[in-house]
């Protein structure tokens, strides 16, 4: 007997088919938010991957362009495609066309260099309505992925998207319901013996020595633990806060949802607390926490390898400075959490002290503990200890803090060569953080505003010059070198510089132009790039069709259930984003290969999904990173803040219900999911009974086989 389970994407609705037996299986599905039921009619033609739209949709006043393609050189040269001269907009329930136009040559018709292909531009602003699409292309009978125009289009990356920190989280076990079935790990990781708990000094590892530093997020897709890595994603995460606090709600099916607290703010906290046992009572903070020799194991509970901390050094301790100090601003906005504002500012305070006492303590941890060298060069270290005092500033208004930071100031990349770049986003984020900071010396303030602004509107070809002037086909422009390992990441600080514009009511003139271009940039991660990728893992039940099926993580490695969608058991977490397209990838030597793609492709062409470890080396290429993920949603929330109406989007969470799979006709069995404070729970069944316990987390089902499909659902609302 085997049970069919049936799924309809756009309906947003599972439907379970069972077969009638004397005795028959159950599959069991818990459905969160369930969306509203609506019939489709079949798209015609073929979906065709060189159509390329945001495959989760545009919000109604946006402006809406798809790239079509022909491409005339890499991996997919021989699909050359001549598109027809008129595109169509048609609806996807009824095949109706809602709105026609002509298409536009990018660049005169010639071949885009970054890509290898040649390119037009299919303009649909002007169609605001909302509903669900998909572009036609009446020549070839081609489609693009289906999309929606509605102000709820990012509902799902953004949730998603933001939970893969929970997924990230070390020390924690992932249980249902806060973990979705396929990706619980219910038992929490590195908190073993001779792990987190009992952390040894890499410099003298003796019991003595050892600490409690349980805690925090995994870095990247290694199980390692930096305090300097963590300066970047903190400080995007808290802007993104910051700049758009509507966005951000609580009721993300995180733990802490429900309390009160932002969920952002929560998950923030997460990795704070553990900051907070990385600094000492001196105020110093320890920069590291990892393995010897790259150990790992999937899932991250089976990994128990021993786990060593590094030394205090300055770059670490004016990290936390700055990131608490800003972490305290954004808390006490929270009636709730103003004690830990306090603390927070009082931690930052006492690692700012110890910093200014110690100011060249550096440890280098490559080739003793952990993966990726921690410890940044001077100038960075001094742009930390800018970025400290900006904050402090801010948070306390003390004069010191801002002496230091005007005695400072000119020492930062944007002031001696007046350019503002994607490689230094959190150095320009601090410097304007300081200009709305009353009693902020108004020289300085107008000297960095000025110079950021022009370096912005004219002063740097990479920046607004490139949007006006067609640069890139796919609408996402960063120049051929700035490809490099992690350019999704530099993508997204790319198109936050633009919304920067915005927020600090610079250059007004040009605030279209700069939404625009921004939200351009999410369009190249949701699909319109020449990959055709939606540069999100999983996420094809999320709206996306064709997403990121494989990547680079110690969890979801090679050989696993959770190694690749469609081909193992489950694929990796929804959300996660990779490294991205890069030029520069090598394997090792000892492979003494080519893999192509990604190698031997234009720049934008040069990835690859998969997950293969040494001597393939995937990771330049398919690692994710919390400062990935951060600069992402802190792109998603500046474009969601052009919404026109923000509304109350309903999103779908399944997992399983715990309760017998193998039941007889005539039989009563218990069927649960896991009681959260608040809850509401409607139960539905076919083919059985509700004897007792609807509107509780667990019921008690009669069966019988008189129905068809004998199924049963539960509507779980999450505060």
């Amino acid at each position: 007997m085997q049970a069919l389970a049936l799924k309809d994407k756009k309906a947003g609705i599972f439907a379970i088919q069972i077969p009638t037996f004397m005795k028959f299986i159950l599959i069991l599905i818990l459905i969160l938010a369930l969306s509203a039921l609506q019939s489709y009619a079949q798209a015609p033609g073929m979906v065709d991957k060189r159509i390329h739209v945001d495959q989760f949709g545009y919000l109604p006043s946006a402006q809406k362009i798809a790239v079509i393609s022909s491409p005339q050189i890499g991996y997919n040269a021989p699909a050359n495609l001549t598109p027809s001269t008129q595109y169509r907009v048609k609806r996807c329930y009824d095949n109706h066309t809602i709105f026609e136009s002509n298409i536009t040559p990018w660049g005169g018709g010639g071949i885009h260099a970054q890509s290898g292909d040649k390119a037009w531009w299919f303009d649909f602003s002007a169609l605001t309505t909302n509903g669900n699409y998909y572009l036609y292309d009446s020549l070839n009978n081609l489609s693009s992925y289906p999309f929606i125009i509605s102000d709820c289009a990012y509902a799902e990356p953004l949730l998603h998207g933001f939970r893969t920190y929970y997924y990230q989280r070390c020390g924690t076990g992932k249980v249902q319901p806060f973990a979705e079935a396929d990706w619980a790990d219910p038992q929490p990781c590195h908190r073993g013996n001779l792990q987190d708990e009992a952390c040894y000094s890499i410099l003298n590892p003796v019991p003595a020595t050892a600490k409690n530093l349980h805690g925090g997020w995994h870095d990247a897709g290694d199980y390692n633990k930096y305090v300097t890595f963590t300066y970047g994603p903190l400080m995007d995460l808290l802007l993104a806060y910051e700049e758009n606090p509507s966005i951000w709600g609580d009721d993300t099916g995180i733990p802490e949802s429900g309390n009160g607290v932002p969920d952002l703010l929560d998950e923030v906290k997460y990795e704070l607390d553990w900051l907070m046992r990385m600094q000492q009572p001196n105020g110093s903070v320890l920069c590291v926490v990892g393995v010897k020799n790259f150990a790992s194991a999937s899932p991250p509970s089976a990994d128990h390898a021993q786990r060593f901390y590094g030394p205090a050094t300055t770059a670490a301790t004016l990290s936390v400075a700055a990131s608490f100090a800003l972490a305290a601003r954004q808390f006490q906005t929270v009636p709730s959490m103003a004690a830990f504002a306090a603390t927070l500012q009082t931690a930052s305070i006492n690692a700012w002290s110890w910093a200014m006492a110690n100011p060249n303590v550096t440890y280098y941890n490559s080739g003793n503990i952990a993966a990726g060298e921690n410890e940044p060069n001077a100038y960075e270290r001094d742009m930390r200890k800018l970025a400290a005092s900006s904050f402090l500033f801010g948070l306390t208004g003390t004069a010191s803090y801002r002496n230091y930071f005007d005695n400072n100031y000119q020492n930062a990349h944007l002031l001696q060569w007046s350019y503002a770049y994607l490689f230094e986003p959190h150095t320009q984020d601090a410097l304007l953080f300081y200009t709305m900071i009353p009693g902020a010396s108004s020289t300085v303030k107008n000297n960095i505003l000025n110079t950021y602004s022009n370096s912005i509107q004219t002063g740097n070809d990479d920046n607004l010059p490139a949007f006006l002037n067609k640069s890139d086909a796919y609408r996402a422009f960063i120049r051929d070198d700035n490809y490099t390992w992690g350019s999704n990441e530099g993508k997204s600080h790319q198109a936050n510089m633009f919304f920067s514009m915005n927020h600090y009511g610079l250059n007004a003139a040009n605030a279209t132009n700069y939404k625009n271009a921004g939200a351009g940039f999410l369009h190249y991660l949701h699909g319109v790039n020449p990959t055709d990728y939606c540069f999100l893992s999983n996420m094809g039940a999320h709206d996306a069709e064709f997403s990121i099926p494989s990547l680079y993580h110690a969890w979801f490695n090679d050989g696993t259930v959770w190694d690749e969608v469609g081909l193992s058991q489950f694929g990796p977490a929804p959300g996660f984003i990779p490294g991205g397209p890069n030029p520069y990838f090598n394997p090792d030597g000892s492979c003494n290969c080519v893999i192509s793609p990604p190698q031997d492709q234009p720049i934008q062409k040069s990835f690859k999904s998969w997950n293969t470890g040494w001597p393939e080396n995937s990771w330049e290429i398919g690692e994710v990173a919390i400062y990935t993920q951060a600069a992402y949603l802190r792109l998603l929330g500046n474009v969601l803040a052009y919404q026109t109406d923000p509304p109350s989007c309903e999103i779908e969470l399944p997992i399983e219900i715990v309760g017998s799979l193998d039941v007889c006709a005539d039989g009563t069995y218990n069927y649960s999911v896991l009681e959260v404070p608040g809850s509401t729970y409607l139960w539905e069944v076919v083919g059985g009974t509700i004897m007792s316990g609807q509107g509780t987390n667990s019921v008690f089902v009669l069966w019988d086989t008189s129905a068809p499909t004998p199924s049963i659902t539960i509507h779980q609302t999450i505060p």
